[in-house]
């Protein structure tokens, strides 16, 4: 029988597990974006620093797993390395392309905030503090990114109406 230490290892190593795999749908949601992204400069530098950060959330994961002798699950990060692809594939044909994504990105930087406080939560409960450094990071990398989308939202969207006004939505490339 499952003791209460077992029970809250498996669920922290397992939202661990599912944290990787959201990281891996971000990378696949937002280099698809760099790579068409023309008339927002800004957008394209902290897509890349964002990046970065994820790449390193990725690591940090990999590191608390393999301190708890387990690993990421390679089914769940294809899994939702694909959907992400989707997403970015369905918005990438849409003439507002930019504002879709930019919609799209500030709800997905609030899954991960949520998804990262609940493993602080899970860290604590379970006694995992030295789990505590590394998820507060990439809790505060996501609160960064999500705080930053929100405050540009405006600009994008006033730049995205002034290209559209400009030559319509072929002028309003992202």
């Amino acid at each position: 029988m499952a003791t209460q230490t077992d029970t809250l290892r498996e669920l922290f190593v397992t939202g661990l597990v599912n944290a990787h795999a959201v990281e891996k749908q971000a990378l696949s949601i937002m280099t698809p974006q760099l790579e068409r992204i023309e008339n927002y400069p800004e957008v394209a530098d902290r897509l890349r620093a964002h990046i970065e950060e994820t790449n390193g959330q990725i690591a940090r994961l990999d590191e608390l797993l393999e301190g708890l002798g387990t690993s990421s699950s390679t089914l769940k990060d294809i899994g939702l390395s694909m959907s992400g692809s989707m997403a970015a594939i369905t918005h990438s044909v849409a003439g507002d392309e930019i504002v879709k994504n930019s919609f799209a990105n500030y709800a997905f930087e609030h899954f991960e905030i949520a998804a990262y406080k609940s493993l602080l939560v899970m860290a604590e409960d379970g006694g995992f503090a030295q789990a505590t450094p590394l998820l507060t990071q990439s809790l505060n990398e996501e609160q960064a990114m999500a705080e930053w989308i929100d405050e540009h939202l405006p600009v994008v969207t006033r730049r995205y109406a002034a290209l559209y006004a400009a030559g319509g939505s072929s002028a309003a490339k992202v």
